[in-house]
């Protein structure tokens, strides 16, 4: 049985709330992983422009280390380890998934393809690290396992067109 998504005041009822419902994307009604995956794209912009290597990946574990934290909090509050609203873990693993793909539009629109897919179809171990882990460290777990894929994926497609 789908849950509904939880209401604005849900999101705003607690610090974690609006974290782990990204900021908003997860009360879409229609596709709110894909929504959340979305909310990656501006943040990548900004600290690809604005943050060095390594303060991109810092940006990255803190958004993790934070996600993780609200997710707990989120999924106790709506009762459910990983409701469909919960989608700091995509933002999560496609800053990543981001951070290797570079500025290129091209690229980034590539590896938003093939992130979404990985995370849809769920491929092994994806699907059995999503059954297995019922906790926020398992939440953002399976996601960036779709981000390894994706980075994999990519990197072949480098490999092989030479691009």
């Amino acid at each position: 049985m789908r849950m509904p998504p939880p209401t604005a005041a849900f999101l705003f009822g607690h610090p974690a709330h609006f974290i782990a419902l990204g900021f908003g994307a997860g009360l879409s009604r229609a596709a709110p992983g894909t929504v959340g995956t979305l909310v990656a794209v501006p943040l990548a912009w900004a600290l690809h422009r604005y943050a060095s290597p390594p303060g991109f990946l810092l940006a990255i574990v803190a958004v993790t280390a934070v996600g993780i934290w609200a997710v707990r909090r989120t999924a106790h509050d709506l009762g459910l380890p990983d409701h469909g609203s919960i989608v700091i873990d995509e933002i999560a693993a496609f800053l990543l998934v981001l951070f290797f793909a570079g500025a290129d539009i091209l690229r980034q629109c590539i590896a938003f393809l093939l992130f979404r897919f990985f995370d849809i179809v769920k491929p092994p171990p994806i699907r059995q690290v999503d059954a297995a882990m019922k906790s926020a460290v398992g939440v953002m777990a399976d996601d960036f396992l779709a981000a390894g894929y994706t980075l994999l994926v990519l990197a072949i497609g480098q490999r092989l067109v030479g691009a």
